[in-house]
């Protein structure tokens, strides 16, 4: 079998990072966050990029020793066995179908407030349809949506230092005016971990870049640094200019701060960058849920006609069981329980992830100490996200694990 060609650099691993990194998550977080940490906010977001880190660095370290499509679905069966790898893949379909629908939900906010859940329904069958003529983004593509956003939310910020309107309608006087809960931290720093997920595209890189074990590693420290600055700043701009009562409460934190500092055109600026950053991941998570969903269906771990493909080569039973259950989330969930219920499931994707490192042993620097810091943050940060999504979750997983069971007699017949 001809591998891949190596043609990626580090400017294109960290391009593609920064564009599966920052997309609508960052404009949508602060809010639920708010409401479960309150004042502390900031350090919701420190925790939440601790356990991030080290998650990156776990799954640049896998996709060293297994430079091959599938992420930790390839890793958890490789080093930990078929079930880890299956239980990996089965939490990255669920939590990322909840992502995406988030990131309908997100749209609706910043372009359609009062009409969230129609403007909703309407991205999903917008994305859905281009997904079946084979639409694909391109890294290019990431990387054009992540400059504008960037770009918006920097200029916003240098906007607001420089000619903004101070004291509009945040906190005045002492910001941390609510007591410390551990527990609220906690939370908040699951539901702020939504906004970090898509740093292990780069790990998917591994057979396309140039020199990986030099690459990978880099590529990934100057993303998440990139990212979390970028996040500070603007949990900084939020928190301090509404205050964290009233962050708790909107839809579109940033758009409702950048109202409360500057003119009408930047507003319609971020609600425009915010709209194109929600539709950008949108697209690119129903496009990678379904095809995770027909490599799940060839193994025998989902029903055999998810795998069916069209005569265009696209996966067409697969995005539209994926489209149809998104459609069904963003009727019934609200966006902080798609963002708690997305967090649990790529949580649980990362906790195998961590594991699976771990036993890499002395083949890689501090080969202990990141991955059992990642897996115990992300099993702590899983377990305090708010009740209905652990809840839910738990569920989940239980019916996966119910599946993985009844299937297991067909994909033995089927090797043999």
């Amino acid at each position: 079998m001809t591998g891949l060609t190596r043609r990626l650099s580090l400017h294109d691993a960290v391009g593609i990072g920064l564009g599966s990194m920052i997309g609508a998550g960052v404009f949508v977080v602060w809010a639920p966050a708010a409401q479960a940490a309150g004042s502390w906010l900031l350090l919701s977001l420190a925790v939440a990029a601790v356990v991030a880190v080290c998650n990156a660095w776990s799954s640049a370290a896998l996709a060293v020793r297994y430079p091959s499509a599938g992420g930790t679905y390839v890793y958890g069966r490789e080093r930990l066995g078929s079930f880890a790898g299956y239980l990996a893949g089965w939490s990255f379909v669920v939590g990322k179908i909840a992502s995406c629908a988030a990131m309908a939900m997100a749209i609706a906010a910043y372009v359609a407030p009062g009409r969230e859940r129609v403007a909703a329904v309407v991205a999903v069958v917008v994305v859905t349809a281009l997904n079946l003529t084979g639409v694909q983004r391109s890294a290019r593509v990431s990387r054009v949506i992540s400059s504008v956003v960037i770009a918006v939310l920097a200029g916003v910020m240098v906007a607001g230092l420089v000619g903004g309107e101070t004291g509009a309608q945040g906190a005045s006087g002492e910001l941390f005016t609510d007591a410390f809960s551990a527990y609220g931290v906690l939370q908040g720093a699951g539901l702020i971990f939504f906004a970090f997920a898509g740093y292990a595209r780069i790990a998917t890189l591994a057979e396309e870049v140039e020199a990986p074990e030099r690459t990978i590693p880099l590529a990934v420290a100057i993303t998440v640094t990139a990212v979390l600055t970028l996040y500070a700043f603007v949990a900084v701009l939020t928190l301090v200019v509404l205050g964290p009562e009233q962050l708790a409460q909107l839809p579109d934190p940033v758009a409702a701060a950048t109202d409360a500092v500057l003119s009408a055109p930047w507003v319609w600026a971020v609600r425009t960058a915010a709209a194109l950053a929600a539709f950008g991941a949108l697209l690119n998570l129903v496009l990678g849920v379904s095809r995770t969903s027909l490599a799940m269906a060839r193994d025998g771990h989902l029903p055999a006609p998810v795998a069916r493909v069209s005569a265009r080569g696209v996966p067409h039973h697969a995005e539209l069981a994926v489209g149809a259950i998104v459609l069904l989330l963003v009727l019934v969930v609200d966006l902080r329980g798609a963002i708690g219920f997305s967090s649990f499931g790529v949580l649980t994707y990362y906790a195998v992830a961590n594991a699976s490192a771990w036993t890499l042993g002395g083949d890689w620097r501090w080969a202990r100490t990141v991955p059992v810091l990642g897996l115990l943050g992300c099993l702590v940060l899983a377990s305090t996200l708010p009740w209905p999504s652990v809840l839910g979750g738990v569920v989940v997983l239980g019916i996966g694990i119910l599946l993985y069971a009844v299937t297991r007699d067909r994909r033995a017949r089927a090797r043999t």
